[in-house]
């Protein structure tokens, strides 16, 4: 069973490259963030075509999270965190999935960025990891074999970042983000990509801008966070460098997890 996170950064402008992914990697679960459409706007009948069944929390223009599974149509559990956007009377932006499949659970999340940093859009990345980090104790309660994925917006360790002196005033990397990252290892995660990489120097992201890509100047945001049960039958971990490289790609790149049965 592979299940995979990518961050679009547009499903409707990346449709062709998700789709080459997908048809080529084929993965079991494949979990989207920022797909920036509206649920109307989603394009599950392309994705039908080729044998994937989705769920997915769209919002205009931003943000959206989608669950795609091949063969099998994902089981909502919940969607939403219960926590507002950083402007008064926004309302909940579309952040967070959750769903069943193949008896896993799928914890699919886009993090808020924070920036500027500090300032109102920061407290509300905090605000926000707290409240996901509440929801993933309750499922570590229940028992249920679980991963907890997507973009996370935190550049764990100086390890996971090209240039630390770059980075240092970006709220990715503030002690306050990775603080809260840590928590979520203390509390017993396993991150699958650090796991098998501890050395760091894997990147999932790398900007538009500068050269970045060229340059090799990336970071690790996009991660996968997996519960003892799922953590004990990980065979595999890693990064589909080779499509951030691929006309009109998105600014990230697919990272997956292998389990066995």
């Amino acid at each position: 069973m592979r299940i995979a996170s990518f961050n679009i950064n547009g499903i409707k402008a990346r449709l062709p490259r998700l789709k080459e992914w997908l048809e080529e990697t084929r993965p079991t679960v494949a979990c989207l963030q920022e797909i920036k459409t509206m649920d109307e706007g989603f394009p599950a009948d392309e994705f039908e075509a080729i044998g994937y069944k989705a769920i997915w929390h769209g919002q205009k223009g931003f943000n959206g999270v989608a669950i795609l599974a091949d063969g099998i149509e994902p089981k909502e559990i919940q969607r939403g965190l219960g926590i507002d956007g950083p402007k008064e009377g926004e309302g909940e932006q579309a952040r967070y999935l959750e769903a069943d499949v193949n008896g896993v659970r799928i914890c699919n999340l886009y993090l808020p960025n924070g920036n500027p940093h500090p300032g109102p859009k920061f407290d509300y990345k905090l605000a926000w990891m707290e409240k996901l980090r509440e929801r993933t104790r309750q499922i570590w309660d229940d028992e249920v074999p679980a991963v907890v994925l997507g973009d996370f917006n935190v550049i764990p360790e100086d390890k996971d970042v090209w240039s630390v002196r770059a980075m240092a005033d970006d709220a990715l990397m503030q002690p306050e983000s990775r603080d809260h990252y840590a928590r979520f290892l203390s509390d017993g995660w396993t991150d699958a990509i650090d796991t098998l990489n501890p050395r760091g120097g894997v990147w999932t992201f790398w900007d538009y801008q500068a050269g970045a890509w060229q340059r090799d100047h990336g970071f690790r945001i996009d991660h996968l966070l997996l519960s003892p049960e799922l953590a004990d039958r990980m065979t595999a971990a890693g990064v589909d460098k080779a499509y951030r490289g691929r006309e009109k790609s998105s600014d990230h790149t697919p990272v997956w997890v292998d389990l066995r049965d």
